[in-house]
């Protein structure tokens, strides 16, 4: 084997070893600006440390570049990312944990393929606090919620094909204790908002409703194909009216006792 040969070898090793390392050594912050990116700016890691396989962030809800208003998760995110092999190909694995919310870390797998990219999000039950909403500006900086996010699932799916997102599963949000600087009733109530996905994956239906409490919350809607179409409405319950005025006229549009919510 001749020197120029050899050379060329030792040339094209030292160019793998180097991809390799950094693909192995990717630092945590190459994922935060890629977050940052993708998100547009509304979902931030910041203070990263370890690598983007295995790190830790602060975690910041903003409303979008040129935002002021943010808010932080108490005690930040860890994270641990892996190759796998999931639902007949290759993916990567995604362990998160919330050490204030995740009793359990949520484990997730991504599927990326040529014709359909899906997000599997294994079974888990979690709590956030609501106030954590008001870092995405309108209208929940007005509201400044206070209260328990409670979420769980038995299993989601999420797959993206041809520019439509099709859903498998559910998902069930419990808004517990909730109060707002808009009222002075504390708490205003407890609800429920429930998506279940229908048998063809391209339509889920989406339903809410009071658990209880003197804010009457209630409506239902569709999510197809990525857009979701809801219809509502809020009032007061008997005796919380003029109370509960002022947040009504916030909350959707007035009707008489009633103010109406629509989306889409």
């Amino acid at each position: 084997m001749s020197i120029t040969t050899v050379r060329r070898l030792a040339f094209v090793a030292a160019v793998l070893g180097l991809l390799l390392a950094l693909i192995l050594f990717a630092p945590a912050r190459w994922l935060a600006a890629a977050l940052g990116q993708a998100s547009g700016g509304q979902v931030q890691l910041v203070n990263a440390r370890g690598s983007v396989w295995t790190g830790q962030a602060d975690l910041l809800l903003t409303g979008g570049e040129g935002s002021r208003t943010r808010s932080a998760l108490p005690q930040g995110l860890r994270w641990r990312l892996r190759p796998a092999w999931h639902d007949g190909g290759p993916a990567l694995a995604l362990a998160l944990q919330a050490p204030c919310c995740t009793p359990q870390p949520l484990n997730l797998h991504l599927r990326p393929g040529l014709s359909e990219t899906a997000l599997d999000i294994a079974s888990f039950d979690s709590r956030w606090p609501a106030e954590l909403l008001a870092g995405l500006g309108t209208p929940w900086n007005t509201l400044r919620l206070q209260g328990t996010l409670a979420l769980r699932s038995d299993g989601l799916r999420v797959a993206l094909s041809s520019g439509r997102a099709r859903l498998q599963g559910g998902l069930d949000i419990d808004a517990l204790d909730v109060a707002s600087r808009m009222s002075s009733i504390r708490p205003l109530g407890s609800y429920r908002a429930s998506l279940r996905a229908e048998a063809d994956g391209d339509t889920a239906r989406l339903d809410v409703q009071t658990l209880s409490g003197a804010l009457l919350l209630q409506g239902n809607g569709q999510w197809i194909g990525g857009r979701l179409r809801f219809a509502g409405d809020a009032r007061a319950a008997p005796g919380n009216e003029e109370a509960l005025a002022n947040l009504l006229n916030i909350v959707g549009r007035r009707q008489g006792d009633r103010s109406v919510i629509t989306i889409g």
